[in-house]
C-alpha cells in the first residue's frame, strides 16, 4: 500500500513536511526534521514488516498448530480486517489525540498483536494477534497516508516486507513475530524525542505548544512568524470549508472522481497482489519446487529495487504511461505463472514448470512494484477536491482493504480449485486496469487541483 503524499490538516498535520517545503541553517533543526522523519518512516517500516509475515510462515504455521486450509486462510487475511477498522477509526483518533497518540496507539496494538502470535498455541490466540498487528497498521496506514514523503514511505514497507521473507527464512515463524516487535519499540522510542505535528496543534488551539513545536523544527534562531500565520490562514480556510458527508461523495459533479479513485483501487486489488504477495512461499512450492525459500528470497531481493525504480520514473513518465506499462507486465507475469501451472496440471514439460512460475511470479512482483503498488494511491490523492477529500479519501481506503481481505481470503481457495485458473483471473484483472486507466484516468503529472478537475470535467462532458 503507497502512501499519499499530498497534507491534509484535517488528519492532524505532518511531521515531515518542515523537510519538503522549509530549509534552515540550523543543524539542530535539520537533525529534529531527520529524526522526526525516520520516526515516521519506521511505523512505515512496520507495516511492511506486518504483511510480509504471512508468506514465509504458512507451511510451519499450519504443521505446528495443525490448521486447515480454512483456518490458516483466516489467520492470513485478518491483518487486512484489523487495517480496515484502523484506518476507519484512525481519523477520530488522530483528531482526538494527535498524530503523535495515533502512532502510540498504533505501536501499542501491533506490539500486543506479535506478543500474543510469538505465544499462540491455538488458532484462537493467533487469529487475535493477526487481527491486533492489522488494526495497528490501519492506524498508521491513515497517518502516514497525509504524509509528505510519500515515496519513502513505500519504500519503507516494501523493505519492512522483504526483510520479513528474508529472516522468515532462516528462522522459525515464532522468533520472526518477535523480530516484527523490533520497528514497534524503535517507533515508541523515536516519538519520545519528536514533537507533536505543529499543525494539528494549532487546529485544536493549543497555541504556545504550537509555536514551540514550530520552533524545535525550524531552529531556535529560524523566523517562524510567516510560516505560523500561513499554518493558522490555511487552517481556518479549511474550516470554513462544508464539511463534506459520504453521500456528498455521490453528486454528478464529484461522480467521475469518485469512479477513477475507486475503480484504481479495485483494479489494484484485482490484479491478485494480496494473495501472490501473502502465499508466495507455497506458490513456489506448489510448482513442484521441494521448498520456497529460493523464490521468496529473489521475491524480497527484487522488489526493494523496482519499488525505487517506480519512485523515480514517477514523476519523469508520467501517472498514466507507467501504470500501463505496470499492468502490462503483472498481466504477463500472471499469464505465464498460469501457463505453467496448466503444464503441471497435464504432466507437460515438468522440469519447467518451477522455473516458469518463480519467473511469472517475480515478473509480477517488479512489475507490480514500478507503479501499480503507489501510483493509484498517488492519483487518488490528486483527483479529489480538497472540501471532499477527506471523505473520498477514507471511503476509498476502506474499499482498498475489503478488497485485500477478499482476495488475501480466497486465494488459497482458488489454488485448491485450480491454480492456472488463479492466475489467469488475475491475468484478466490487469487486462481491464489498462482499459480503465486508458479510458478513464486523467494524466495528473505536473498539474494543479483546478487543471485536474478542469480536465476530468471536459472528459465527462
Amino acid at each position: 500500500m503507497a502512501i499519499e503524499e499530498h497534507k491534509d490538516v484535517e488528519s492532524g498535520g505532518d511531521l515531515q513536511e518542515p523537510f519538503i517545503q522549509h530549509a534552515h541553517d540550523g543543524s539542530s533543526s535539520i537533525g529534529m526534521v531527520i529524526l522526526s522523519t525516520l520516526v515516521a518512516v519506521c511505523g512505515s517500516f512496520s507495516f511492511g514488516t506486518c504483511v510480509g509475515y504471512s508468506a514465509p510462515t504458512q507451511a510451519a504455521i499450519r504443521a505446528d498448530l495443525n490448521l486447515s486450509l480454512a483456518q490458516f486462510s483466516l489467520f492470513g487475511s485478518l491483518v487486512t480486517i484489523g487495517a480496515m477498522l484502523g484506518a476507519i477509526t484512525s481519523g477520530h483518533i488522530t483528531d482526538f489525540i494527535g498524530r503523535k497518540g495515533a502512532m502510540r496507539i498504533s505501536s501499542g496494538f501491533c506490539i500486543t498483536g506479535w506478543i500474543a502470535v510469538f505465544f499462540s498455541k491455538d488458532s484462537f490466540i493467533l487469529d487475535l494477534g493477526r487481527f491486533f498487528t492489522g488494526y495497528g497498521i490501519g492506524v498508521i496506514s491513515y497517518v502516514n497516508l497525509r504524509g509528505g514523503l510519500a515515496t519513502t514511505n513505500q519504500l519503507l514497507i516494501v523493505i519492512g516486507s522483504s526483510v520479513s521473507f528474508l529472516i522468515g527464512s532462516v528462522v522459525n515463524w515464532r522468533l520472526l513475530a518477535l523480530a516484527g516487535l523490533a520497528p514497534c519499540i524503535c517507533l515508541l522510542i523515536g516519538l519520545c524525542f519528536i514533537p507533536e505535528s505543529p499543525r494539528w496543534l494549532a487546529k485544536v488551539g493549543r497555541e504556545k505548544e504550537f509555536q514551540l513545536a514550530l520552533r524545535r523544527l525550524r531552529g531556535k534562531d529560524a523566523d517562524i512568524s510567516h510560516e505560523a500565520q500561513e499554518i493558522l490562514d490555511y487552517i481556518e480556510s479549511l474550516q470554513s470549508l462544508p464539511k463534506a458527508k459520504l453521500l456528498d461523495l455521490f453528486q454528478s459533479k464529484y461522480m467521475r472522481s469518485l469512479v477513477i479513485g475507486v475503480g484504481l483501487m479495485v483494479c489494484q486489488q484485482a490484479s491478485g497482489i494480496n494473495g501472490i504477495g501473502f502465499y508466495a512461499s507455497e506458490t513456489f512450492v506448489a510448482s513442484g519446487l521441494s521448498s520456497g525459500k529460493v523464490g521468496t528470497i529473489a521475491y524480497a531481493l527484487i522488489q526493494v529495487p523496482f519499488t525505487a525504480l517506480g519512485a523515480i520514473l514517477m514523476d519523469k513518465t508520467g501517472r498514466r504511461p507507467l501504470i500501463t506499462v505496470s499492468a502490462s507486465g503483472t498481466f504477463l507475469g500472471c499469464f505465464i505463472t498460469g501457463i505453467a501451472f496448466f503444464l503441471k496440471g497435464q504432466s507437460l514439460l515438468l522440469e519447467w514448470v518451477p522455473t516458469l512460475v518463480v519467473s511469472g511470479v517475480l515478473i509480477y512482483i517488479a512489475s507490480f512494484a514500478i507503479g501499480m503498488g503507489s501510483v493509484p494511491w498517488l492519483i487518488m490523492s490528486e483527483i479529489f477536491p480538497i472540501n471532499i477529500k477527506g471523505s473520498a479519501g477514507s471511503l476509498v481506503v476502506l474499499l482498498t482493504w475489503l478488497g485485500a481481505w477478499i482476495v488475501s481470503y480466497t486465494y488459497n481457495f482458488l489454488m485448491d480449485w485450480s491454480a492456472p485458473g488463479t492466475f489467469f483471473l488475475y491475468a484478466v484483472g490487469c487486462l481491464l486496469t489498462i482499459v480503465f486507466v486508458a479510458k478513464l484516468v486523467p494524466e495528473t503529472k505536473g498539474k494543479t487541483l483546478e487543471e485536474i478537475q478542469a480536465c476530468i470535467n471536459t472528459e465527462e462532458k
